[in-house]
């Protein structure tokens, strides 16, 4: 018999037995909430239900919406993503620019009555 010949043999494949799981539709959501973002507007804007989070830039809405309704155990009714832009910056001693990373932001907007606690 040849290598390489036309007719090929078919093997038989063995279905996985019933007691191994298949891939559940579960994501690990730990990585999409990078950390929340306390700045002087974020601390205003919490006063009145927004709250602020520093997210993976792979992150959407959904992911988003999700991973707080699993770490806060509270619902958001609305979630806004916002991309931060790269800047330049000079070095005074050495002169040299560099940049420092942007990323992505997400607000987080709570019903009345609902609030997160860091």
């Amino acid at each position: 018999m040849a290598l390489f010949s036309r007719n090929k043999k078919k093997n038989k494949i063995e279905s996985a037995p019933a007691s191994v799981s298949m891939k559940s539709n579960t994501r690990d959501l730990s990585h999409i909430l990078r950390h929340t973002r306390i700045t002087e507007k974020a601390t205003m804007h919490s006063a009145d239900g927004v709250y602020t989070f520093d997210i993976a830039p792979s992150a959407t809405k959904r992911d988003v919406m999700q991973a707080v309704r699993a770490l806060y155990k509270v619902t958001p009714r609305h979630v806004a993503v916002v991309s931060i832009p790269t800047k330049t910056k000079r070095n005074a001693r050495t002169g040299k620019s560099g940049v420092r990373g942007g990323g992505k932001k997400a607000y987080v907007y709570l019903k009345k009555g609902e609030t997160i606690t860091f």
